[in-house]
């Protein structure tokens, strides 16, 4: 009898830690899935302010991409957009402005930001062409780019070092076309402006331009306008200091939504 007790206790300690053996086995794949999906979903979202230097012919795209960019993204805030030049916006930022993303209406100002290793991976995300803007109803009768030579036309352009100057200079070339513009602006949205104020008879403008001014012009279509087309790269800078937001940014523009707004908006043409 003395002897058996101590037998028991142990048989039944034994079969205790069989048990809670047996318990932590079946248990085991428990702790390792206690993280989830979700969490790690809210570890990796984007967050905080972000800033954008675009092309000022992206200025009504670009406003309707941050919006719905920010709705999909709400801890995200985009700054209000810098819109100017493309070769004063890379100017500016080859001088040290503190940018998170420069989208640029031609590849030459982007190569001179790139060419300062101050730019990452530069897709095209959309192209552009020109078109003659006029007065509503084009009064002057204007036909096409050789009108633009006569010396009775106020003719506006934007300098050659735009990409919209550039595009216009190559189109006015190959038409063996000469003319003497009134004025030659630092962004395509100054050259828009003067004619739709009665300033210049005409200017050379996007498509995307024309279309965003309504009733304020009449655009006319430029024969060879495909000679002179605009790609136009998207670039996260190195010096970000929102890179994951910033790369958020870039891969929306070129996303299907991102290409539907400017779609609709008239960029793509070619």
């Amino acid at each position: 009898m003395t002897r058996s007790l101590p037998f028991r206790l142990s048989a039944i300690a034994a079969a205790a830690l069989t048990a809670t053996i047996a318990l932590t086995a079946c248990s085991g794949s428990s702790p390792a899935a206690t993280p989830t999906s979700t969490a790690t979903t809210a570890s990796a979202a984007v967050s905080g302010e972000l800033t954008v230097f675009a092309a000022a012919s992206l200025s009504q795209a670009f406003d309707q991409i941050a919006k719905s960019f920010e709705s999909e993204n709400p801890k995200v805030h985009v700054n209000p957009i810098t819109y100017d030049g493309s070769s004063t916006l890379a100017t500016q930022i080859v001088e040290g402005a503190a940018v998170d993303v420069f989208a640029s209406a031609d590849q030459k100002n982007m190569d001179k930001v790139a060419q300062a290793g101050l730019a990452g991976s530069a897709p095209v995300f959309t192209t552009n062409v020109l078109q003659i803007a006029v007065a509503p109803g084009n009064p002057l009768k204007v036909k096409d780019l050789f009108s633009l030579a006569d010396p009775g036309l106020k003719l506006v352009l934007c300098a050659p070092a735009v990409p919209c100057g550039n595009a216009a200079k190559t189109l006015l070339d190959a038409a063996s076309v000469t003319v003497t513009p009134a004025s030659e602006e630092q962004n395509v949205t100054a050259v828009l402006a003067k004619v739709k104020a009665g300033e210049a008879d005409a200017g050379l403008v996007y498509s995307t331009d024309v279309k965003a001014a309504g009733s304020a012009v009449t655009g006319i279509a430029i024969a060879g306008a495909d000679k002179a087309v605009n790609k136009y790269p998207i670039a996260v800078l190195k010096a970000s200091k929102n890179a994951a937001a910033a790369t958020a940014f870039q891969e929306f523009v070129l996303s299907d939504k991102g290409q539907k707004i400017l779609k609709d908006l008239g960029f793509g043409g070619e």
